[in-house]
């Protein structure tokens, strides 16, 4: 199990307050502010992806690809991922950071076609990770809407493209969520790709390339 404590002595804890990612059930009414800038920041990486990549004709086909977009939106998705799936709010946060970084290991695009998969996907390898307790892939799967077969294969292929890094350090995943408050004081005025917030983070093994993507990931 690799939880991760947030160090309250060595870095603040307003922010983690204010996203809702502390204190989660003590007076607190709805989901977590945090559910809901991802969903947004998704939703706009999205948008800008599916432009630039219309105007390319680029074909970015993988196993987290579908025939057709879901009907159900992405904000709708995670609420849906977070009521059913039991996860904290922090996997969320841990999921965003792991996406990003599949998505610089493969050089993909999130899509409507893709972004649902890769949510469960990675949300699902978070709470293993980081959550105490947690459900086994077929209960994952029925609440992402996919089979089980199909869940065990995503996660195959998310684990080898991370090369098994599900490590996700404090300092990095502060950065994250400080720049995601920032963010939402500014009514999310995002416009840059999906890269953790420009965070380069200190990955264990060395040479690890800086990310400079050209299209919103």
């Amino acid at each position: 199990m690799g939880t991760l404590a947030l160090d309250t002595e060595s870095v603040g804890t307003d922010i983690y307050h204010t996203l809702g990612l502390k204190d989660l059930g003590k007076g607190t009414v709805g989901s977590p502010k945090i559910l809901s800038l991802i969903g947004r920041l998704l939703e706009k990486s999205v948008q800008k992806n599916e432009m630039l990549l219309d105007t390319i004709k680029t074909k970015d086909v993988t196993i987290f690809h579908g025939l057709r977009a879901p009907t159900i939106s992405i904000q709708q998705y995670i609420d849906r991922i977070f009521k059913y799936g039991a996860c904290s709010p922090s996997c969320f946060v841990i999921a965003h950071i792991y996406m990003d970084r599949f998505l610089q290991k493969t050089d993909g695009h999130l899509t409507s076609l893709n972004v649902h998969r890769l949510l469960i996907t990675s949300v699902m390898v978070a709470a293993k990770f980081i959550d105490d307790a947690f459900f086994n892939n077929a209960y994952y799967a029925r609440v992402g809407g996919v089979s089980t077969a199909e869940m065990n294969r995503m996660e195959l292929k998310f684990l080898f493209s991370l090369d098994f890094r599900l490590q996700v350090n404090v300092e990095t995943f502060h950065k994250f969520c400080s720049q995601l408050g920032k963010e939402a004081a500014e009514g999310l005025q995002i416009d840059r790709p999906i890269q953790a917030c420009k965070i380069k983070e200190n990955w264990s093994s060395k040479g690890d390339a800086a990310c400079v993507p050209t299209i919103a990931r």
